[in-house]
């Protein structure tokens, strides 16, 4: 799969040496000149839906399992890699100090009718939900949290830059709204 991005976070320093690896999932799926995409309340932002593999599944069976969690997505099919963007983030839990964080990007083809979600308790409390919207609305918004927001999460940064990839690379140039 090939290397989208490789980051480090400027809070990382020389001292911290004691990393693990977190793989994760993203979905691109895409209708037209729209992206679903999941927002969150709490943080004001738009990302891909998907996270982390858990320990006995391969990538595609996480990425399966996170997309029908998060957006209740059905008969995911025609799955294709479109690359890999790493992140080595501060941890500021016990025993790391820092957490490689690997999110290998998937677009596929969903049914359009989802079905029920099944946010975790966290994702429930920081108001996650599941969204159609054009990419260059997302990538506006996201812009402006950045620019603006000082409850940002970690991730919006990411997000953008997979959002403008994603928009420069697959999504068409027709106009949709003059189409009849």
């Amino acid at each position: 799969m090939r290397l989208l991005r490789s980051t480090i976070h400027s809070d990382i320093k020389p001292e911290h040496t004691n990393c693990f690896e977190r793989l994760a999932t993203r979905a691109i799926v895409l209708k037209e000149d729209k992206i679903l995409l999941l927002y969150t309340a709490r943080y004001d932002d738009y990302t891909l839906p998907g996270g982390g593999v858990d320990a006995d599944e391969d990538l595609l069976t996480g990425f399966k399992r996170e997309l029908q969690e998060e957006t209740g997505a059905k008969n995911i099919r025609n799955i294709k890699a479109f690359g890999l963007y790493e992140e080595m983030r501060p941890w500021y839990k016990d025993d790391f100090d820092i957490m490689e964080m690997k999110s290998y990007c998937f677009t596929c083809e969903i049914d359009e009718r989802l079905g029920d979600t099944r946010f975790e308790d966290y994702e429930i409390k920081n108001g996650m939900r599941v969204v159609w919207l054009p990419i260059s609305d997302a990538i506006k918004h996201n812009e402006n949290i950045i620019k603006q927001s000082d409850k940002k999460g970690m991730s919006v940064e990411r997000e953008l830059f997979l959002l403008k990839l994603i928009q420069k690379e697959l999504i068409s140039t027709v106009n949709y709204s003059s189409v009849a």
